[in-house]
C-alpha cells in the first residue's frame, strides 16, 4: 500500500475515535494493543504509569518540549545551542512555501507538532520534493493529539522547518542513544539498529552493561555495540534536560564524538510497547514516582 495512503487511513481512524473521551480511548487503546485491562486506580508497570501520565499529568510546559522548535529554547536554556542540530530552512506554515532552490543538496524535513513527520533528502538531484510536499502536507493538516491522546501535543501550531542532515563516520546508519530518565536520573539507554533490515534494539544500564530484556523489537546480546567514548557527558546532559520531569526519554545523536540533541520524548510507545520479560516493565514502572491518586 502506497505510504501516503496507508498514513491517510490511519489518522482516518483516529478522527472516527475522536468523540471517545481519553480515558475511555486509552482503554481501548490499550486492550487493542497490549491485550490486557489497564490499571490506572493503581498503575504499577512502565505502560500502565505512562497512560496516567496522559490523562492526568497535564503540565503545561510539556507543549514547549513536544514542539521540535520551542524545545530549542529550553535546551539551549538547560545545557547550551552547541547542542542543537542547526536549522537550515524554515519554519513555513506550508509546504507550497518551502523554497527548496535555497536549501543544501542534504537536509532533513520536519513537522514541529506530530512524530514520524520526517522527510530526509539525501541528493537534491535525486529527490522527490513533491511527494514530500504532499506527505507532510497532509501531515500538518491534522491534529497529532488525535493518534494516541498524548496531552502534550494538544493544540500545537504544525508547521514545517529544514534541518542539517547529519551522517556517522561510517556513511550509513545514524546510531541514536534514548536515554530513559526519571526526575534528572538516567536508568536504562536505549540503542536500535537495523530498522531497515531486521530492526532489533539492545538496551543498557548507564554503566554500559548489557541489559537482557526487549522493549517491543528483539534483543540481540551477540550485537556488540561499543561503550560511546562521551558516554558520561551524555548522561550529563540527558540528566539536566530530564530534571524536574517525572519521566522523559532523552534521545542523543554522537557524530564524530560530538553529542548533538534528537528530542524529548514523555510517552515511550504512546504506553503500548511490550515488555520482555514482563517483570523488566514493572522495574521501569518502579522509576516513575506518580501522585498517590
Amino acid at each position: 500500500m502506497n505510504e501516503i495512503i496507508r498514513d491517510k487511513l490511519t489518522h482516518l481512524i483516529y478522527v472516527l475515535l475522536s468523540p471517545i473521551d481519553d480515558l475511555s480511548f486509552a482503554k481501548l487503546q490499550y486492550r487493542l494493543v497490549n491485550g490486557g485491562k489497564l490499571n490506572l486506580k493503581n498503575p504499577k508497570t512502565y505502560n500502565d504509569k505512562i497512560q496516567w501520565i496522559k490523562i492526568y499529568d497535564h503540565n503545561p510546559d510539556y507543549h514547549k518540549l513536544a514542539d521540535k522548535l520551542e524545545v530549542r529554547k529550553f535546551v539551549t536554556d538547560r545545557i547550551g545551542a552547541e547542542y542543537l542540530i542547526p536549522v537550515v530552512g524554515g519554519p513555513w506554515d506550508s509546504c507550497d512555501d518551502i523554497d527548496y532552490d535555497k536549501l543544501p543538496n542534504q537536509f532533513v524535513l520536519k513537522c514541529t507538532h506530530d512524530s514520524g513527520g520526517i522527510v530526509i533528502c539525501h541528493n537534491k538531484d535525486s529527490f522527490d520534493s513533491k511527494r514530500a510536499s504532499r506527505f507532510l502536507g497532509n501531515r500538518i493538516k491534522r491534529d497529532y493529539y488525535l493518534h494516541g491522546r498524548e496531552w502534550a501535543y494538544k493544540g500545537l501550531v504544525p508547521r514545517v522547518y529544514a534541518e542539517k542532515y547529519l551522517v556517522d563516520e561510517s556513511g550509513t546508519e545514524l546510531k541514536d542513544y534514548k536515554i530513559f530518565c526519571f526526575d534528572g536520573v538516567p536508568k536504562v539507554i536505549q540503542v536500535d539498529f537495523g530498522r531497515f533490515t531486521k530492526h532489533e534494539r539492545n538496551l543498557y544500564t548507564p554503566e554500559w552493561e548489557y541489559i537482557p530484556a526487549q522493549i517491543k523489537y528483539p534483543t540481540n546480546p551477540r550485537h556488540q555495540i561499543t561503550r560511546p567514548e562521551c558516554l558520561r557527558e551524555m548522561l550529563e546532559v540527558a540528566s539536566k534536560l530530564s530534571k524536574g520531569l517525572t519521566q522523559a526519554r532523552v534521545d542523543l545523536y554522537v557524530i564524530y564524538d560530538k553529542i548533538y540533541f534528537g528530542e524529548i520524548t514523555l510517552y515511550h510507545g504512546s504506553g503500548c510497547e511490550t515488555f520482555k520479560p514482563a517483570e523488566f516493565g514493572k522495574t521501569m514502572g518502579d522509576y516513575i514516582k506518580i501522585p498517590n491518586k
